[in-house]
């Protein structure tokens, strides 16, 4: 999205971001509380934390060259797995720099203390102070910011350099010994720790559109700085274990228990002496101002971003004219910062850590998301190699790094997100009306799941293996229902094999002593089934037998009368006819349709058994309960002549493949046009309204016969779609497992067939009975 943001941050500038935004309490503050934890191991912690970091800072690097944009890990978020995750994102990162900015400022008291124990009266004011010069630093040019944050950076590496340098001799190898084994206890929990270390490197994403050529630099400065600080890690976490005696520290009481304290303090104590206290100290004021500063720039991004996307009121979004710097979001979180510096930021750090891997994690996932969400318009210049094992491998590492954080730190990073949460149903969705726009994630599932509902479709019209249908017809079968069944079974041949089963099920009074099985009769052909199939003539088998059998074939009589297709026409299909006696004519057909392996069952819908339904004991009822095949409802208005065959999807929802073969074959026999016809919300994104006329155009391709697509913007998709059902023959539609609604008779799908005139088709398959109520959910939130 264009701006009036300048971009005048080079690749030495954005390489400073990134540094300073790191360099600060990992090397200041950590390594003696690491030390604590692993011992020596410390600085393999560091190491470890540095490679657990680089999914995520490739994933960065990728996303910010695809766009880049000032947002960072919300932008990214946000795009890839929607509003929701992306505000969470957002929120929380935005709260978690302002705090490191405040904790950064008030970090150099155990510093100033140890130069002189008065100043610490001073501390306070002076990171008040701070906070307001960065604020009007940044107020007026992010480029003054940049090379201000260059400036901080070059002094403090050459600081740490000459300590590194002069400290070196006097390092005692027996003191770091094991200092690179990932096997020592307590590493892990060590790693953790220090994992904030590098929560900064993502601050570069959140001002990439004031990046000069973003696509060369800052995949060189994301990783060019992550490379460049874990090195400085490494070696000034070496050099203090090797030069102190950390345990002396802690029982002389120059650290705390913990190992909280001036650790590098006392290193320059003991290498460089007091001029190397002094050096030591302006350092360590120098990366902790560093760290407010960069993280003061980062963190005023994030609701200018968000305001862009409505998530933020609009006036967060103003960049003014004279400095080209987005003023309110800036003074905003100047604001914050300030706040926060009189809150105990000590305790409250520690939510901080926890949601930044958290952040790691969403980021990771975000690129995957990106990757497999197939988004024309996400072209990075930069991607991220070895994928995608390489996040997975982020994600999987930040996983295990957040099971060894404390509970608190934990539920305080939830709390975090919870906040967010909030803001987001109470602000974007209730109060703005939502955000217009699609994640990636999404596009990206709906489209798989298009996919894959086209290659079974094409896999059903492909198939060769025969397919048996059951006509069942009881008393309660109205005439013409009967021969308009048999004509849509027959119609089935047209496309495959198709072995038609015309059963009569006929109700005898009960006995005393009930017999286990009915009685199945064998007859010839009746004139109607002849006369509902012209095309065929009756052939009686030599095999064929009057005696009886049972429903299960127990007897194994052979089929009695059959109509076999003439060589002239529809040669793959044929048609058998019997009638059954027993006394639960429903209990019949769920037999016959077991044991007879039936691929599916057509019935005559049944209206006006309300009561019968709602307790379960409705014929139909029954059957769509326990059906273990493919049932086929109809309700027979009579369609002599077909012109139009409207096939809808529950407004939701992937076709069925047994909808549009059923609509097809009639097709093929009326000459009719079918109308596949979905509905998505009226303020659906623009990728959605695509995502279905794809799919519709994809399934047109595997139809026999001609048919168009319709493809609703409505609110009321009922009304909707039975307006143009309406001017249909004949409705295909299908039915989710039975429930509450749909025993009653209240479902979508039987309200919308009570509002048309035409005929209908409700189709329920067995992959519909067997959706789980979530599986169902996410089916019809995607389409």
């Amino acid at each position: 999205m264009p701006s009036n943001l300048k971009r005048d941050l080079g690749l030495s500038e954005t390489f400073a971001v990134a540094v300073g935004a790191m360099i600060g309490s990992g090397i200041f503050i950590l390594p003696g509380i690491a030390w604590v934890l692993a011992g020596p191991a410390a600085v393999a912690a560091f190491v470890i934390a540095a490679i657990l970091v680089l999914p995520a800072a490739l994933a960065v690097a990728e996303m910010s060259t695809a766009m880049p944009e000032d947002g960072g890990p919300y932008l990214y978020v946000e795009r890839s797995m929607g509003p929701l995750l992306g505000t969470v994102a957002g929120v929380g990162t935005w709260l978690m720099l302002s705090l490191k900015s405040a904790l950064a400022l008030v970090g150099g008291v155990p510093y100033l203390v140890y130069v002189s124990p008065t100043l610490e009266q001073f501390v306070l004011p002076l990171a008040i102070s701070l906070a307001v010069f960065f604020t009007l630093l940044n107020l007026l040019s992010a480029e003054g910011s940049g090379k201000l944050q260059f400036g901080i950076v070059a002094v403090l590496v050459l600081i740490l350099g000459a300590l590194v340098v002069s400290g070196a001799p006097d390092i005692q190898f027996d003191r770091t010994g094991g200092a690179f084994d990932p096997r020592t206890d307590g590493i892990l929990a060590a790693t953790a720790i220090v994992f904030i270390s590098y929560a900064g490197l993502t601050k570069i994403g959140a001002v990439a559109e004031e990046v000069k050529d973003p696509g060369r630099n800052l995949p060189l400065a994301i990783v060019g700085a992550l490379g460049f600080v874990a090195v400085i890690y490494a070696l000034i976490v070496y050099l203090a274990i090797g030069v102190l005696d950390i345990q002396s520290a802690i029982d002389s009481g120059a650290l705390t228990p913990e190992g909280e304290g001036p650790i590098i303090a006392l290193v320059a104590d003991q290498t460089l002496g007091v001029v190397g206290v002094f050096a030591i100290v302006l350092a360590a004021l120098l990366a902790l101002a560093s760290t407010a500063n960069a993280g003061l720039l980062a963190a005023s991004r994030f609701p200018f971003a968000m305001a862009r996307d409505g998530v933020f009121p609009d006036r967060f979004e103003t960049v003014s004219e004279r400095f080209a710097t987005p003023m309110p979001a800036i003074l905003l979180s100047g604001a914050v910062l300030v706040a926060m510096v009189f809150l105990p930021i000590q305790q409250v750090a520690a939510f901080g850590s926890a949601f930044q891997i958290l952040v790691f994690i969403l980021l990771n996932v975000a690129l995957i998301g990106f990757r497999e969400g197939a988004i024309p318009e996400y072209d990075p210049a930069f991607e991220v190699p070895l994928y995608p094992w390489m996040p997975l491998f982020g994600i999987l590492g930040g996983a295990v790094v957040l099971s060894y954080m404390s509970l608190v730190a934990i539920l305080g990073a939830l709390g975090i997100a919870a906040l967010a949460v909030v803001w987001y149903l109470g602000y974007v969705r209730y109060y703005r009306g939502g955000v217009d726009r699609e994640s990636a994630v999404r596009t990206g599932v709906r489209q798989s799941v298009g996919a894959s509902a086209v290659e079974r479709t094409r896999q059903l019209f492909d198939s060769n293996r025969e397919y048996d249908v059951l006509v069942a017809i009881t008393e309660q079968t109205s005439e013409r229902a009967r021969q308009d069944m048999v004509r849509i079974a027959t119609d089935l041949g047209r496309l495959r094999t198709t072995v038609v089963s015309v059963i009569e099920f006929i109700d005898v009074p009960d006995h005393l002593f009930p017999e286990r099985n009915p009685r199945v009769s064998r007859s010839p052909v009746p004139d109607w089934v002849t006369e509902t199939a012209p095309e065929w003539y009756p052939r009686e088998p030599e095999s064929a037998r009057s005696n009886g059998g049972d429903a299960r074939g127990n007897d194994g009589d052979k089929p009695a009368s059959a109509l076999q297709t003439s060589p002239s026409a529809a040669p793959d299909t044929s048609i058998e006819y019997r009638h059954i006696d027993s006394e639960d004519h429903t209990e019949a057909i769920l037999d016959v349709a077991t044991y007879e392996g039936i691929d599916l069952l057509l019935l005559e819908r049944q209206t006006g058994e309300t009561i019968s339904r709602l307790l379960g004991r409705s014929e139909v009822e029954r059957v769509l309960r326990n059906a273990p095949c493919d049932v086929a409802l109809v309700e027979d208005r009579g369609f002599e002549t077909v012109n139009e065959i409207a096939v809808t999807n529950r407004g939701r929802g992937p076709y069925d493949p047994l909808k549009l073969l059923l609509a097809d074959a009639i097709a093929e026999e009326t000459g009719a046009e079918i109308n596949l016809i979905q509905a998505v919300p009226e303020d659906a994104p623009p990728r959605r309204r695509e995502a279905a006329e794809t799919y519709h155009a994809e399934l047109i391709s595997v139809l026999t016969v001609p048919a168009r697509s319709t493809v609703l913007e409505t609110d009321a998709p009922l009304e909707g779609i039975a307006r143009f059902v309406g001017q249909a023959d004949l409705l295909v539609t299908g039915i989710s497992r039975g429930g509450f609604r749909d025993r009653l008779g209240l479902s979508a799908s039987h309200e919308l067939v009570e509002s048309v005139d035409c005929t209908a088709i409700i189709v329920q398959t067995r992959d519909a009975r067997r959706k789980s109520l979530i599986e169902r959910f996410l089916m019809e939130y995607l389409f």
